[in-house]
């Protein structure tokens, strides 16, 4: 991966609960974060007592790069949010200022915990659908946010690979949103419904988390 493909953009831990609907009991479970960029939901669940790992490419750079590519990114992201402010729903997060601050909060809590996560073993490079250095069910909570289901270019095959590697580590999976950036539902996740319904319990369940217009579902699938 090169850091200049690198677009950073962390969420906290409020918001992880209410995406995947995290209840006080999910969170004394043992739970992997896949694709959590510079998210701080593992230090914040961490710092509670929680288990959490975190899987991603971009944890191969260092702190100070990914700081960098922070400021690099944060003017041309804040940019387009308001270009396309009427694609989201503004009541809980009331501006684009505000969102400002919620991210860039989340993405510093990420930044001064980074290293010393990545030695704990908290913050683990790795990139999907290649095998997780992790053995069978080591977690009980999988959770994917903003990434599958939601680019039909990495293509259907990408996907069922990408989620059964995470179904082998993970007794259960939760992926949010279920539409594509356009907020448009797409067949690409009733196809891989189809696929996982053969073997695992899948529902979708309408959660109590809404940003970005029709983004407000999650599919759970278990064991």
């Amino acid at each position: 991966m090169k850091l200049e493909k690198v677009v950073p953009w962390g969420r906290n831990i409020n918001e992880y609960r209410a995406m995947f609907m995290l209840s006080d009991d999910d969170m004394k479970k043992r739970i992997a974060g896949f694709g959590d960029g510079p998210a701080s939901f593992n230090r914040q669940a961490s710092a509670a007592g929680s288990e959490v790992m975190s899987f991603d490419p971009v944890y191969g750079f260092s702190a100070q790069e990914l700081r960098a590519r922070i400021s690099e990114v944060r003017d041309i992201i804040i940019a387009q949010m308001r270009e396309n402010s009427e694609n989201y729903v503004w009541d809980k997060i009331k501006s684009v200022e505000e969102l400002e601050k919620i991210r860039m909060s989340a993405m510093e809590m990420f930044l001064e915990d980074f290293e010393q996560g990545k030695r704990e073993g908290r913050y683990v490079c790795h990139e999907l659908p290649e095998r997780l250095p992790c053995e069978d069910m080591s977690f009980d909570i999988g959770l994917s946010s903003h990434f599958l289901l939601m680019y039909d270019s990495l293509g259907y095959d990408f996907h069922i690979a990408a989620i059964s590697e995470m179904l082998r580590v993970c007794r259960e999976v939760r992926i949010f949103p279920l539409c594509d950036l356009d907020s448009k539902a797409t067949k690409l996740t009733e196809k891989v419904i189809g696929y996982f319904s053969r073997d695992f319990r899948t529902e979708i369940l309408k959660t109590d988390y809404l940003f970005q217009k029709g983004a407000d579902k999650m599919l759970r699938i278990r064991r």
